[in-house]
């Protein structure tokens, strides 16, 4: 008979206990706590979100039908719904965002040297949100629309190995443009965002780190053509020009030039704009950089199909915090355990195939 490690326990072997002990520790998580530990709470967690179980029953049900097995996946304490309960209730959010931070710092720096686009070795990185929608007599915390309630995972992902590397979680009424006076801009890099941030006085503080955008242009947006270049027609390039804003407000939010780049998708025949503050890259490189950002599209419809962020266990502000970076947490650890291991399958095939071990 075999009798090596579980499944779930060889995950969790790549958890670095020592940073962790030191988040509880700081928030005074096991603070009065006898038997059901912090780190209890994580692994049931992590359970729950690789396998998906539906509710905070589910998951005692499903653990204690496996008694013998719990101490070889890490689990002390005696698992039950009220004491599930309470833990997310009570126990700081922060302690496992803070740890979900510092495995997001590994993982970058196992995929600091994977290849992105040929012509750019800079930090790319695609900014956009997602919308939960949750019910508002349930959620009050979290005010949408006039009988709904949602939250918002504002979320800032790395290219090089899809890795978040920031994320913010609102009320549904935050509108995404907020979310960039809370990041904290990396000069060089590259940031990749939808016509939902265009400000131009939020981007106009990219060119004092400095830093590059890159984004699409609204229909309606007022200009001044001051150069053209010359581009490849055949392979679907338009325009390649330097502007400047002539609109009342715009011009005084941004007195700098852009760069404004017109392609036309060769496959869906839909034309595109693009704004950029980057004047050195070529213009095919630009829309393939804003092609990219779709990865961050992929990257919320995953999480939602193999982790469990669309409905929570809990209905306290920090009880859905608690879910969601643990639900991260689980996120890196298996992109770190992909890359220590060198396997060869997509990171979303390996979250699959753990759903269904």
């Amino acid at each position: 008979m075999y009798a090596g490690k579980l499944i779930f326990k060889q995950v969790m072997d790549f958890m670095p206990l020592p940073i962790f002990r030191r988040c509880v520790s700081k928030y005074r998580g096991n603070f009065r706590v006898r038997t059901f530990s912090c780190l209890d709470q994580f692994l049931c967690m992590a359970f729950a979100q690789i396998t998906q179980r539906e509710s905070l029953r589910d998951i005692e049900i499903c653990l204690r039908s496996q008694n013998k097995k719990l101490y070889h996946m890490g689990i002390r304490g005696r698992v039950s719904r009220s004491t599930l309960a309470e833990a997310s209730e009570k126990r700081d959010w922060r302690i496992y965002a803070e740890f979900a931070q510092s495995l997001i710092g590994t993982a970058r720096e196992l995929y600091r040297e994977d290849s992105f686009l040929e012509d750019l070795n800079e930090t790319v990185y695609a900014l956009d949100s997602t919308t939960i929608d949750l019910c508002l007599s349930v959620f009050p915390w979290a005010p949408f629309r006039k009988k709904k309630a949602a939250v918002k995972l504002h979320t800032l992902l790395d290219l090089r190995g899809n890795i978040p590397t920031f994320i913010y979680i609102s009320d549904g009424k935050l509108h995404d443009v907020n979310a960039l006076d809370l990041l904290g801009l990396e000069a060089g890099s590259y940031y990749v965002m939808d016509r939902g941030y265009l400000d131009f006085k939020r981007l106009y503080t990219f060119n004092q780190i400095p830093a590059f955008f890159v984004t699409r242009a609204k229909a309606n947006m007022k200009f001044q053509r001051r150069y053209s270049y010359p581009v490849e027609k055949d392979k679907g390039l338009r325009c390649d020009q330097t502007i400047t804003l002539t609109g009342f407000y715009t011009s005084k939010h941004y007195p700098d030039t852009l760069r404004r780049v017109k392609f036309k998708d060769p496959n869906t025949g839909q034309t595109l704009v693009f704004l950029t503050n980057n004047f050195t890259l070529p213009a095919l490189t630009i829309a393939q950089l804003y092609h990219s950002r779709w990865q961050i599209e992929l990257f919320f419809k995953w999480i939602k199909q193999h982790l469990r962020i669309k409905r929570f266990y809990g209905t306290s502000e920090n009880a859905v915090k608690t879910q969601v970076w643990i639900a991260v947490s689980v996120y890196i650890l298996v992109a770190i355990m992909k890359k220590r291991l060198n396997l060869q399958e997509s990171l979303y095939t390996i979250l699959q195939i753990l759903s269904l071990s």
